[in-house]
């Protein structure tokens, strides 16, 4: 994997917009090489987090079921008090671009140690495109917030053993093309030519005075169902829960399905970094993770929200090729399913 020294905070946040514009910016970024084993590293995340005094909040945890337990992972869910400060006047929908996460994986043919996270400024680029504050001051900073919860992320991650990189991780896009996101060439129509905010679904809705009810009711239907195996999409584990905001809660899952599906498509036309030994290296994607529910209220109702999983799978797995959507177009549609029957029928 190639490295790249990371740039300094200083010299990151003093980009110019226009700099920022004509930038390729990941959707991933890669972070560190850890030089100690996999244990060894999420131990090494894991401290470094308790003792961060950069105000991030780790959340929750995932052990990742890797195809074959080929390799390893493991997700980490976190939030930033300053961040979520900076975007309180924006609308609850864009509450996804507040979730971070860090992944360690193990990839190539010794099985090395990396550790990755989903940039906070690519989703920002996404999700405060829309609003009613783009092209002002207070865009700009949110872009900035976004920038500095990366640089926090960095800094975290710099205290684990091994070499710090900086490596833009595919898919990746310029801003323009992250701030009017609709899918990616010819597998646009796939997506419907839908932005985040027509591709997020409602499952159910209801009085925003039952906004708590509601919450409850949606998060113990998640945890209810029995979990499969990677051969069938039903039942889900509820990796996070957050209430974001008064009027926002974000439910992250995953389950076997999704996990086998996202690693296998990633890495069937991927040729760089895979090997009889390291079979699966879309294992770098598994940042994409979790999945979510949002439970939001909105002019006078509740709203339960998910996302058409085919404008998020363009989002985070284009770098897969064409020809790994047109292999796998049932699958998206598999997931929404699956979390639409286990939230229950509309209210």
């Amino acid at each position: 994997m190639k490295n790249f020294v990371v740039v300094s905070l200083l010299a990151f946040v003093s980009w110019a917009p226009a700099a920022l514009a004509a930038e390729s910016i990941g959707i991933f970024e890669t972070l560190h090489e850890s030089s100690v084993s996999f244990s060894e590293t999420t131990d090494a995340i894991e401290s470094a987090l308790a003792g961060s005094k950069t105000g991030l909040v780790l959340h929750a945890s995932h052990v990742v079921r890797v195809p074959d337990d080929m390799h390893k992972a493991k997700l980490y869910v976190l939030t930033s008090p300053a961040y979520a400060e900076a975007a309180a006047e924006e609308s609850p929908r864009t509450v996804s671009a507040q979730v971070l996460r860090i992944a360690v994986f193990t990839s190539g043919d010794e099985q090395k140690t990396f550790i990755n996270m989903a940039n906070p400024v690519a989703h920002a680029m996404v999700y405060y495109a829309d609003s009613p504050n783009y092209k002002t001051a207070k865009y700009k900073g949110l872009l900035a917030a976004s920038q500095a919860v990366a640089a926090q992320i960095r800094e975290i991650v710099a205290n684990v053993p091994g070499q710090t990189v900086k490596y833009p991780a595919g898919p990746t896009r310029t801003e323009s093309k992250y701030r009017k996101f609709n899918g990616d060439g010819p597998a646009k129509m796939m997506a419907k030519w839908r932005n985040w905010q027509e591709s997020q679904l409602v499952i159910k809705e209801g009085a925003a005075a039952e906004f708590d009810a509601i919450v409850e009711e949606v998060a113990a239907a998640l945890a209810a169902g029995a979990v499969s195996d990677a051969s069938d999409s039903t039942g889900w584990d509820v990796i996070t829960r957050l209430r974001l905001r008064d009027d926002a809660v974000y439910i992250g899952l995953s389950n076997p399905y999704i996990e086998d599906k996202m690693i296998r498509i990633n890495s069937r036309f991927r040729s760089e970094g895979k090997s009889e030994l390291s079979p699966f290296p879309g294992v770098d994607h598994v940042t994409a993770l979790p999945t979510e529910v949002l439970v939001v209220k909105e002019d006078g109702k509740t709203l339960v929200l998910h996302y058409g999983q085919m404008w998020r799978m363009q989002l985070y797995f284009w770098d897969s090729g064409y020809r790994a959507f047109t292999a796998n177009v049932g699958v998206p549609g598999t997931i929404v399913d699956s979390i639409e029957d286990a939230v229950g029928a509309p209210r």
